[in-house]
């Protein structure tokens, strides 16, 4: 991660209080916080649409998934599923799968990934804090691991002030953290208004 001066670092802090006021879908993945107390993994058959496991458990995918949901009455259960059928070969090879599976693809990040290039929402990874506003959705490559990963940003900052804190689930329920540049960034999305009218479109 790129070291900044303390210059570099107020000017960042001077344009948060324009992108800190209150977003739905931020707000939506807070409210997840103490809900949500589980990590659970597993394949688990879901109704369509709406599917949903119980909410006391779930993935960091479903923390994207609910805030959605709940803020924008969009569902990506349904919109990763029909983007799929129209052109599978877009999305990643890397389970063998050979069509779609509406109970586990929503819940994939690298579909979601897709997903949101597909619309226009993806912009370029930044090591930049001022370029993150609350309710972009960010998806990282785990250090270690390199597991995907994926949150949305907070409007809480970190404690010293030089950070967005991202809403996720990365093994202990669903929590917000300062975690924006502690792995490989892959995507930042962001649903402005024109990204949100494709999901819903493809949701409805």
């Amino acid at each position: 991660m790129v070291r900044r001066s303390p210059l570099a670092w107020a000017a960042a802090l001077a344009l948060w209080p324009f992108a800190a006021q209150a977003d739905p879908l931020a707000d939506a993945a807070a409210s997840q916080v103490g809900v949500t107390v589980f990590y659970d993994p597993s394949y688990q058959g879901l109704s369509y649409p709406g599917g949903d496991i119980p909410r006391d458990r779930g993935v960091c995918t479903d923390v994207v998934i609910r805030a959605l949901r709940d803020a924008h009455s969009i569902d990506l259960q349904v919109a990763v599923n029909r983007d799929m059928k129209a052109d599978f070969s877009a999305y990643p090879a890397i389970w063998g799968l050979s069509t779609t599976d509406r109970n586990i693809d929503h819940r994939r990040v690298p579909n979601l990934e897709t997903l949101l290039q597909r619309i226009g929402a993806a912009k370029p990874a930044s090591d930049d804090p001022s370029d993150f506003a609350p309710g972009d959705i960010v998806s990282w490559r785990l250090k270690g691991s390199n597991l995907p990963h994926i949150g949305i940003v907070s409007t809480q900052r970190s404690a010293d002030g030089a950070r967005p804190l991202i809403t996720h689930n990365i093994g202990w329920g669903t929590r917000t953290e300062d975690i924006l540049f502690e792995h490989q960034m892959v995507l930042r999305a962001r649903l402005d208004d024109h990204a949100r009218a494709r999901l819903r479109a493809l949701s409805e």
